[in-house]
């Protein structure tokens, strides 16, 4: 129901939603403390709209084909985050968005999303529980169902 890569990937890609809603609940960081760097497009820090750390490298996409293509379901941060997927085969994609996730499965590009990452960081010991953040992220627009957020509540053993 989440997946979760436990092999460490060389690139993880970002979209815009996962780095607002972990924005908004002070979790930025564990992005850097769980994977060092990410890569994101400039599409994704333009709707991303504020200040990037430092470990947040942006690339454009190359193949402006794939991007258009991509673009005509998904918004443009989403559709260029999964256009630079395909051009780095060995990442793994943070994105939540249902049709997102569901074209990655497609093209079989491993992702994760929000939950996935909290889960993770309380496996590195980064943070102790999931709960409280869970908590702040359903304080925020942040959307999703009660049946997934019980699920990532027991992986995360809480």
């Amino acid at each position: 129901m989440l997946p979760m890569p436990e092999i460490v990937p060389k690139i993880v890609i970002s979209d815009t939603s996962c780095l607002i809603a972990l924005e908004n609940i002070n979790g930025l960081d564990l992005l850097r403390r769980l994977y060092h760097s990410v890569l994101i497009t400039p599409e994704v820090a333009n709707e991303f709209g504020q200040p990037l750390p430092g470990w947040v490298v942006v690339q454009n996409v190359s193949d402006q084909e794939k991007l258009t293509a991509f673009n005509r379901t998904l918004d443009l941060g989403e559709a260029s985050a999964l256009a630079l997927a395909l051009e780095h085969r060995d990442c793994l994609l943070l994105l939540d968005d249902l049709k997102g996730r569901k074209i990655a499965e497609e093209w079989n590009i491993p992702y994760t999303g929000v939950l996935g990452i909290l889960i993770k960081a309380k496996r590195a010991r980064l943070i102790s529980e999931v709960k409280p953040m869970l908590k702040r992220l359903l304080e925020t627009n942040f959307r999703i169902s009660p049946a997934i957020v019980a699920e990532a509540l027991r992986i995360a053993g809480e």
